[in-house]
Parts: C-alpha cells; structure tokens; sequence
C-alpha cells in the first residue's frame, strides 16, 4: 500500500497577518495615573505569539511563558532573563495546538490536543500537567471529557477551567455552552461543577472564581463566584450562587483577576469603539478604567493577564510598525504535518490550484471586488499579478496547459440569481520573467449570459472538460462542458451535459486522477440545511452516485465538510471539516467566520480518517500536487518574500453585537 505523500497548500482566513507579540505595562496603586505608562514589548517579533502569563518568583517581573506558532504549530515558550530568544518547553509530544500555559510552583499547566477523543464531533482539548525539568506528561482531564481555559488558584493547590464534560459539541460557535469546574491539583478525579454556564475563569486568590458568560440581556459580562469555607471538592454539582459583576452596555470577556479581591483587567467592546480594549474594573467602586485605549487606540487587544502581585499587567495585540520583528507576511508559510511524507503550506491567499508540474500556485488574494487572480512559484520567492479588479475565486489549472487556468468571475457568495461566469485564463509563460509583476491574459467566458450562478471550474485530467456548479434549474447542480469552448459552441446544441439534478446544494467538485470518479460537497442529504455539507461521489457519466460517510451514519448529518479533493494516486480526499468541535473558546480570538475549519483526509470510502491541522483557525480551500515532476517536499521557502504586514485592523467577531 503506497503511503500518503505529496504537498499540500491551504488557506486560513485572517491568520497570515495577525504578527501579535506580548506587550505588558506596570499598573500604579491610583488607576488614574495609567496614561503615564507606555506598554512594553517581551516577545521577539516572530511569528505570532499569544495567551501569556506571567511566572511567579522570578527576579524578572516581566518573564512570561507563552505560546508561539514559530515552529509551524503552536507550541509552549518561555523568555529568557537578559535573552531575546525564547526557549520551548516539554510539552505534549507531536501536539499540533497548544494553548494557555501557566507556570506554578514548577508546574506547567497547559491545553493540548494530542489525543483523539472515541468520537467525532468532541474537541480534542484536554489539560495536563509536567514539572518544569521533566519531560513526563499528566493527563488531568478524564478521557472523553474537554477542558478549555484552566487557571491556577493563588497558591497553586486548586485549578477551575471552563469544561465541556464528555458532551458532544453541540455546534455552537459563538458561546460554548460550557461549566465552570473546580478541582484540587492532587485529586483532578475530584470535579466539582461550580456554575453551569460559564467560560474563562480566574482566581482571586483560593476562593473567588471571577468567570465570562453571555447574560440575558445579550451583552458578555463577568460573573462571580465565593467558594464558601467549608467547601469541599467532590465528583458531583453543587449549587454555588454567582452574581453578575459588570454591568450592561460594555461586553466584558475574558477576565483575569487580581489578588485583592477587588479587580479585575477584562477585554471589552464598547459601542461607538471599533476595537477591543483592555480594561481594569474595580467591583468596590463598578468603575472601569481605560488601559489600552490610552496607549493605542487604533488596535485590538486580546486576553489580559496579572502578575501575581498585581503590579503589571500584560495582553497580546498586533506589534506595529514601531515594535522590532517581522513585517513581512510570507507567501508561504511551513505548517507542521502529522504525516510522515505529506507537507503542509499555508499560503497567504484562498483557493490555490498547482500547475501540471508543481513549479506555480494560481490563487486569488482576498474575496474583494478587485482581488482578481495571482499566480507565485511553489518555493514563495516571486509572484505575479494575472488580473485585478474584478472578483475572482475557486481556481482550477488546466493538468495539460501550464499556461491556461479556470475561475468564477462575480461575488462568491452571491444567489441563485447572482451573476457568476467560468472563465478561461491563458497567457505566456515567457512573461513570467523576475522584471515582471503584472502578466498579460486572455479572459474567455465560457458560460452563456442569463445562466445564473456559474461557480467551482474543476478541470478533468485530461484537459478536456470542465465540471463546475451552476444554479441554471433554479437549483445549484453540477454540469459539464467542453474545456475550450464551453456552452459557447453555437453549432454543438449539446455542448453542455448536467451531471446532477436535485432541489440541493451541489458545489466545489474536484476530478479524481484517473478522471473516474468526480468529488463534490452536496446537502443533498438535507436541502433545507445550507450548512449540512458532506462529500458525494459520481461517475463522469452520471452514475454511481454515493455518500462518503466520515463521522459515521448515526452522525453523518452534522459534518460540515467542503474544498474536497484528491491525493495524487486517487486513493485519498482532502478536505475542511468540523469533525473535531472546536479547539479553543471563541471569543478569545478574532474573528472566526464559520463553525468548521480544520483539514483532514480519509480514504475514498471515508476510513482512516486522519487530521492535519489542529488550531482554533479557519483553515480550508486546499490543494494537493499530484504531479511526479518536481519534489516540492525538498523545496526552500523564501519566507522574506511577501506582502508588508497591514495595520491590524482585525475583525472582531461578527456575533458580537454592540448595538444591543
């Protein structure tokens, strides 16, 4: 049995241009003298770095532990005294997602998803333990249950984190509909379930827990709870009234309590404010003072942090032109494969599609009016501009033509009734010269005016038919049609076959190698779900149509699976799914634009499915190089090639309403 090998290229939507570091200021006994501070830079400027802590009982106030994604996936680090490079720590072996770390009395708590829950549809995340000089690792969830967002009391006796049980994620990717549980760290059996609504919690010192939940009233608020004295940690609930601290008007998240029982630094969106800020709100009082607004009001600051003494307070947010470090965003970016054989490329664009032997990757740039198309050498080091302005997405090269490329042409969310064409790209290879940016190109419309929404080219290996997805019935179905000529060949009457039929969504297709079987994502299933995607597969001809269960038939209407194709010998899918719930709470991150997003194979009949990336990212629209003509797997990458980092300007979640 050949091994699964090849490259593989995708896309993640807002990633590439994050470049967070850590920032931390010193926090003055009166608040109102904040705006006499400035924020202080602890991280080296690579890659992005994010969910710090501070380390306690160190001569450094400002040594903090970390996550990076320097490696290719996010992985622990810790700065050094005196020493601009961070140093990794022992983690999770072959973990592809890290996240939350803290250090305490020599203990390093983290999140890893290194072990695959017996069930689709449940998170992968789970907290463990090693001492800091050791490399053994200690599982303190139970197996089959989800942990998120553990914090670690003052003393370092008892850990609460925002649980998800060993529940089947529901779907929700707004609020996880997750509980607040406590333990004691030399009995993690012992969980007590201490709010049943609640994400995000904080200790102020060994009894309060401070925690994030959405209120009734529709605004994020800080919620409270008092162990009493008396409490003991048992494996069952137990009924601990919690009271709302901040109040309504300003969504306040992810908290971090100081130890004086008296405030606590949030992140907030306030209406009129495009941007998130960090926030000090003192309970005795129910004033908030501004931080970070006072320091950068242009930026998003995301996930506050205290040192344990409450003199400094640290956050992570885009670097700026001012901070030293990357500025450049690669054209593509090392991810780290869990497959021996298998190499994985972020590509900082969508829909990439290889040419015949490797060498060039067409993609369009963005999803705006003028994104158009590009096409950049497989090593990153040059790129070329096709055409602009006009919106462009879904690229399919010609496997027999270097030189001709099929896209849609109109807006990629658009209707039934929305005006979207296949087009046909050619152009001169001799053009793709070092002293070129822009190419010439012929565009040839291969589709009829007045046929709807005509999307999703797939090119057959051969070269000499196009499968792609138009909404001409009144329903998105499959057709095929000539590779040249299109529907547009006056004297062929039959130039153009439909291949399905349906009141459904059928769409994205992708041609096997051998050009005998044709993959597509369909809620055939469920045509009244729009979200409801799962792969299907037919002959060219038409027959033979089936559905590739994954998650198994009793939770097959769940998956949300789309951007199918195949491996170069035609025995492997790849594709985007949700299968795997989700890594990390939500509104900890920028962002995220649909429930599913990770990358996974299977084989055709849909066994042995495996996972490729593992981040609280959406990652899709991939590509796999079939061709035998070049070994990508040995190619450099320029990563000093690319784009100059943008100012920032992320989009906060689009769930969080300001205009309650």
């Amino acid at each position: 049995m050949e091994p699964i090998k090849g490259t593989i290229i995708f896309s993640t939507v807002g990633r590439p241009y994050y470049a967070f570091d850590i920032f931390s200021l010193p926090i003055p006994s009166n608040l109102s003298n904040l705006a006499s501070h400035s924020d202080q830079c602890l991280t080296d400027g690579i890659s992005i770095n994010f969910n710090a802590q501070f380390i306690p009982d160190q001569n450094n106030q400002n040594q903090i532990v970390f996550i990076s994604d320097r490696s290719g996936s996010s992985q622990i680090y810790m700065t050094q005294s005196q020493n601009p490079t961070p140093i990794q720590l022992p983690s999770a072996p072959g973990s592809l997602f890290h996240d939350r770390p803290i250090i305490k009395n020599k203990t390093l708590y983290f999140i890893s998803a290194h072990e695959q829950p017996n069930k689709q549809f449940q998170s992968w995340s789970a907290l463990y333990s090693t001492e800091i000089d050791t490399n053994k690792i200690i599982r303190l969830t139970p197996f089959s249950s989800v942990d998120y967002s553990p914090a670690v009391s003052l003393s370092g006796k008892y850990i609460a984190v925002s649980s998800y049980g060993s529940r089947n994620w529901g779907g929700e990717f707004h609020e996880l509909q997750s509980d607040i549980v406590v333990f004691p760290v030399t009995n993690p059996e012992n969980r007590t379930v201490v709010s049943s609504h609640g994400g995000w919690p904080t200790w102020s010192g060994d009894s309060t827990i401070y925690f994030h939940r959405q209120s009734d009233d529709g605004w994020w608020s800080i919620y409270r709870i008092d162990l009493p004295d008396d409490f003991e940690y048992e494996k069952s609930d137990v009924k601990i009234e919690s009271f709302r601290v901040t109040p309504s008007g300003v969504h306040s998240f992810t908290p971090a309590a100081f130890h004086d029982g008296k405030r606590i630094a949030v992140a907030t969106r306030r209406r009129g404010d495009n941007f998130r800020h960090i926030e000090i709100f003192d309970e005795s009082t129910s004033e908030f003072y501004p931080v970070t607004k006072l320091l950068n009001p242009d930026f998003h600051h995301f996930n506050p942090f205290v040192s344990s003494e409450g003199d400094f307070l640290g956050y992570h947010r885009f670097r700026g032109d001012d901070s030293p470090g990357e500025k450049i965003v690669p054209n593509l970016y090392p991810v780290t494969s869990p497959i021996n054989g298998v190499r994985i490329l972020r590509l900082n664009g969508f829909f990439p599609s290889f040419s015949p032997d490797g060498k060039l990757v067409a993609f369009n740039p963005n999803f705006d009016k003028d994104s158009g198309m590009k096409i950049v050498k497989s090593d990153g080091s040059k790129r070329w501009n096709l055409f602009s302005g006009r919106v462009a997405f879904y690229n399919s090269w010609s496997p027999t033509e270097n030189n001709v490329i099929y896209t849609s042409l109109g807006p990629i969310f658009g209707s039934v009734k929305a005006n979207v064409q296949i087009a046909r790209v050619s152009f001169n290879l001799e053009d793709l010269t070092d002293d070129l940016e822009h190419i010439p190109v012929n565009i040839k419309i291969l589709t009829k005016e007045g046929t709807e929404n005509n999307a999703f080219p797939a090119c057959s290996p051969d070269g000499k038919s196009i499968v792609f997805r138009s909404s001409r019935s009144g329903y998105k179905n499959l057709y095929i049609f000539d590779s040249v000529y299109g529907e547009t060949d006056n004297e062929n009457k039959n130039s153009i076959r439909q291949l399905t039929e349906g009141q459904c969504i059928d769409t994205m297709p992708s041609w096997s190698p051998d050009g005998k079987l044709i993959a597509f994502s369909s809620n055939r299933h469920n045509p009244e779900d729009e979200r409801a995607f799962s792969i299907y597969l037919i002959h060219p001809d038409g027959t033979g149509l089936r559905r590739v269960y994954l998650a198994g038939r009793e939770d097959a209407d769940r998956e949300r699976v789309n951007h199918v194709c195949f491996s170069g010998d035609g025995e492997w899918l790849l594709f985007a799914g949700n299968l795997g719930g989700v890594t990390a709470e939500p509104v900890s991150s920028p962002n995220q634009f649909q429930p599913y997003g990770d990358l996974y194979v299977a084989r055709v009949d849909g066994s042995e499915l495996k996972r490729l990336t593992c981040d609280p990212y959406e990652n899709g629209t991939p590509a796999w190089h079939v061709g035998d003509e070049v070994d990508l797997g040995n190619v450099d990458l320029e990563r000093h090639v690319g784009d100059k980092l943008r100012n920032g300007l992320f989009e906060e979640p689009l769930w969080i309403r300001c205009d309650l």
